[in-house]
């Protein structure tokens, strides 16, 4: 079978518009890319990691940095197989099951939201440093601007996202050289006690055990989930064939420079101890520096991180939506676009539910972040578990003749992604044991079975849409 044949027996929609703009060049697929794992996880989540586990933290970083890397390029074999928009539900419904596409779609745009939950929660946070002003006032104007910046056409869209990620990418640059600057040349408040020794001196490189650098892996995910988003951008990207694996192969150098360099650096410079949860570690050792206006810069780059990642959140769940609607498994309306080619039932209906985040910021502003965290990072997992799952069959199928074989080869694979399976079971099982992250795991069994009642409603409904007969793309799915 070839490509063509394989486009044609799933509606003729492999590299097809879909009825979407192809407006995302090579540089704003990239910075997508890089930009997509630079949030929320890095920037806040790895204040309360580091006084968890303390410098080992960087090891933490470093073995599942090489998961992540394992988990992309089984995502790039599937997506130069067949490039498609809301990718991970597609090769679900294929390799999987018609109600594994379901439930990885519904789940996937539901990690969105909670996700552009979490990104708002630590925008409002980060904005508590200037101004004593109620975070729930400061989510819900993030959430409108931001819904209002995703009504725009996918170009502008690439090329704000372009310079978000640019100024993050920038910022962490600028941090780790003024870091090694305080290390060689001592300057700043910080320069008589700055030393690589911080790494192991301050009750060792494990200070809490090898138990205590495992419970910090579900923070550690987190930081990295959004990375896959480039597959989403798979039916918008000029060239999908070339940008979309030269991205893929950039995140064991991301991981490296952004993640554990920028680690060793600070944890250098400021011994772990004097980190606390609920701080950017960032904006923590600029302080402790005594570089104020550097911390206030700081702090501006991290909300920039922030409101950029949940701008990513509010145009993936758009077409998410999208996608489980031309497939038959959501409501028929979120398969319309404007003349610009944005979703926009699917984004509003999104950012609508978004604003649960508001009323989680006014009712707990302490516990806000950590709340939404866990149940993110479950549920972003599983479109992980997915990719590994789809790959895995497809390279059955692919080795057997059955199907053509992909441009971009996993290396490694079938066994690296039963590594990566492997892991993110640890992963589950070490939530289980963190009773702050253990609220994840039962609100799981709850979405399971709101999904599994909803599939059984759909299959008595419309058995098309449950035995993965493709809808076309069609004019009247656009609006005029």
């Amino acid at each position: 079978m070839t490509s063509v044949q394989v486009d044609k027996k799933h509606g003729g929609e492999g590299a097809a518009d879909q009825g979407y703009q192809r407006g995302l060049g090579a540089r704003q697929i990239q910075m997508i890319a890089i930009g997509g794992a630079i949030g929320t996880g890095l920037f806040l989540g790895a204040g309360k990691a580091i006084s968890k586990a303390g410098p080992s933290l960087i090891l933490a970083y470093a073995i599942a940095g090489l998961v992540i890397f394992f988990i992309m390029r089984a995502l790039g074999e599937l997506l130069m197989y067949r490039p498609v928009s809301g990718s991970f539900a597609e090769y679900a419904r294929e390799f999987v099951g018609p109600f594994a596409g379901f439930v990885t779609g519904w789940t996937y745009w539901l990690f969105w939201v909670v996700t552009g939950i979490t990104e708002v929660t630590a925008a409002a946070t980060y904005m508590t440093y200037w101004w004593d002003i109620p975070q729930w006032l400061s989510a819900l104007v993030f959430t409108i601007i931001l819904y209002g910046a995703n009504l725009i056409s996918v170009k502008l869209f690439g090329e704000l996202e372009f310079w978000f990620s640019m100024v993050k990418v920038t910022a962490i640059i600028g941090m780790i050289l003024i870091c090694a600057g305080v290390l060689t040349i001592g300057f700043s408040d910080a320069g008589d006690t700055a030393s690589m020794t911080h790494l192991w001196s301050e009750g060792g490189f494990f200070p809490k055990g090898i138990g205590g650098t495992l419970m910090t892996l579900q923070i550690v995910m987190f930081a990295f989930l959004a990375v896959e988003l480039v597959g989403v951008t798979a039916g918008e990207s000029k060239d999908p064939e070339k940008t979309l694996p030269k991205a893929i192969n950039t995140v064991p150098w991301r991981i490296g420079v952004f993640y554990v360099g920028a680690l060793i650096m600070i944890l250098s410079v400021v011994p772990w101890t004097a980190f606390q949860p609920g701080v950017s570690p960032f904006v923590a050792a600029f302080e402790r520096m005594g570089l104020g206006v550097g911390a206030a810069i700081v702090n501006f780059v991290v909300l920039t991180a922030a409101l950029s990642s949940c701008n990513s959140g509010m145009y993936s769940t758009g077409r998410m939506l999208r996608d489980l609607a031309l497939n038959g498994q959501g409501p028929a309306f979120f398969t319309r676009l404007t003349k610009s080619g944005i979703p926009l039932a699917g984004t509003t209906f999104s950012a609508a539910l978004m604003l649960v985040g508001v009323w989680i910021n006014y009712q707990w502003p302490g516990d806000a972040f950590n709340y939404v965290v866990s149940f993110a990072t479950i549920s972003g997992m599983w479109a992980w578990i997915m990719i590994l799952v789809s790959q895995i069959r497809y390279r059955a199928k692919a080795d057997r003749g059955e199907l053509p074989q992909s441009t971009f080869k996993a290396p490694g694979a079938p066994w690296t992604s039963w590594f990566a399976l492997a892991f993110i079971g640890m992963v589950i099982v070490m939530m289980g044991v963190d009773k702050d992250a253990r609220i994840s795991l039962y609100c799981a069994p709850l979405w399971a079975l709101i999904l599994g009642v909803s599939y059984l409603v759909l299959k008595g409904r419309n058995p098309e849409g449950a035995a993965f007969v493709k809808r076309d793309t069609t004019k009247a799915d656009v609006e005029r």
